[in-house]
């Protein structure tokens, strides 16, 4: 049966009602937030059949010289759907006289605040960890980008598979993901039971967000959604038994690093640094804030190293060279390697195959299966007490 609605057209797949159009004429040249407010009762939320404001999806307008963004509030099961809506607002507020660029984002429920428990019923009570048949986790993170954080990781866990160990390769960084490119991977994981199967490549079961998503769509989130997604790919992701996951964490010292230590039983973490003191001092903030969250740093890597010339042999020092040593000599952890700088390391990864997996028998692949073999020795060993739930402490 075919149902006609009178008085609306469809715009984008969503519906609009033609009473609610703004005509541009009687539009103010500097519309204010209310007015465009007012506008947006004109895209109907496919899922509830109400205006966007009426259903309360409005979050927030923000308008400056002309720029406008919006807000719109949606959950994880919805964002999907709501992605044209952001395009139906976009395309409307744009075409309002004064507005030169229109963007929408999504960003998540505010949930109601938790039922407080009866007395003596409860309390205290934390949410079950998750991964429990992961024998070992492992953060390799870093202070600040463009230290090899992703390369590392990976090369780390393509190393300990090819030492014999079942691995898997979590790409925690959701707004910046790597593993498909650097794995040559770009399909989307199967589907068993509600549960995501990792994918597989070099010997090691592999999840990131950017199996998920195309290469060039920008995920624009907030800290809720980045931390809901994380512990999607933790939760409904079919790792099974592991002896090692490896987690590639995003840069800094936000909300995927509290998201981890909060919601796994993190075993340690390894931080990934160049020799140059402006990295030096945000390692030392990531190592702070593992020790914050009470868990164990198993060493530092100092990647790129050195950079040897491959017509004369020459070693240069183009970063300087120990600082990660003497870093982690201060700090009282140990010094698990360093890698060198080389131009196979990039184009291998850029093809998609680690260096570990190309050319095995590389001055660079011996060295990430050195520094594989110590960090599988620290987890192994009786002296590395398994995080469980650490609690967050602001001073």
């Amino acid at each position: 049966m075919r149902h006609i609605v009178r008085g609306r057209r469809h715009h984008g797949g969503l519906l609009i009602d033609r009473r609610q159009e703004v005509c541009k004429h009687m539009a103010t040249e500097t519309p204010t937030a209310a007015a465009l407010r007012e506008t947006l009762r004109a895209v109907i939320d496919p899922a509830s059949g109400k205006d966007i404001v009426s259903a309360g999806l409005v979050d927030g307008i923000e308008l400056r010289d002309g720029l406008v963004q919006v807000a719109l509030l949606t959950d994880r099961a919805h964002a999907a759907a709501m992605e044209q809506v952001c395009r139906t607002v976009e395309d409307l507020l744009a075409g309002q006289p004064g507005i030169t660029n229109a963007t929408a984002v999504l960003t998540a429920h505010k949930a109601p605040p938790p039922p407080a428990p009866a007395a003596g019923h409860g309390h205290g009570q934390k949410p079950p960890l998750l991964l429990p048949e992961v024998t070992s986790i492992v953060a390799v993170a870093s202070g600040k980008g463009g230290v090899g954080k992703s390369t590392v990781a990976v090369n780390l866990a393509v190393a300990l598979a090819r030492q014999g160990h079942r691995v898997g390769l979590l790409d925690a960084d959701i707004y910046g993901p790597s593993l498909p490119r650097m794995l040559g991977l770009n399909r989307k994981p199967e589907v068993r039971e509600d549960k995501m199967i990792p994918l597989q490549a070099w010997g090691v079961a592999c999840m990131s967000i950017g199996f998920l998503v195309d290469e060039e769509t920008p995920m624009i989130w907030r800290g809720p959604m980045v931390m809901g997604a994380l512990e999607q790919m933790m939760a409904q992701v079919a790792w099974g038994a592991l002896d090692i996951l490896v987690v590639d964490m995003p840069p800094g010292t936000g909300d995927a690093q509290l998201t981890m230590a909060q919601r796994v039983a993190l075993t340690g973490a390894v931080i990934v640094s160049t020799p140059q003191d402006i990295a030096l001092i945000d390692a030392r903030r990531g190592v702070r804030m593992f020790e914050r969250t009470r868990v164990p740093v198993l060493g530092l890597i100092e990647n790129m190293s050195f950079f040897t010339c491959p017509n004369c042999g020459h070693t240069s020092h183009i970063f300087g060279h120990g600082g990660a040593r003497l870093e982690a000599q201060r700090l009282g952890t140990e010094f698990l390697g360093e890698v060198p700088l080389l131009l196979d390391i990039r184009t291998a990864a850029d093809a998609g195959t680690p260096i570990v997996a190309a050319a095995p028998d590389s001055e660079a692949a011996k060295a990430f299966s050195a520094i594989a073999a110590k960090v599988w020795e620290k987890v192994a060993g009786a002296t590395v007490a398994r995080s469980s739930g650490p609690r967050i402490v602001i001073e």
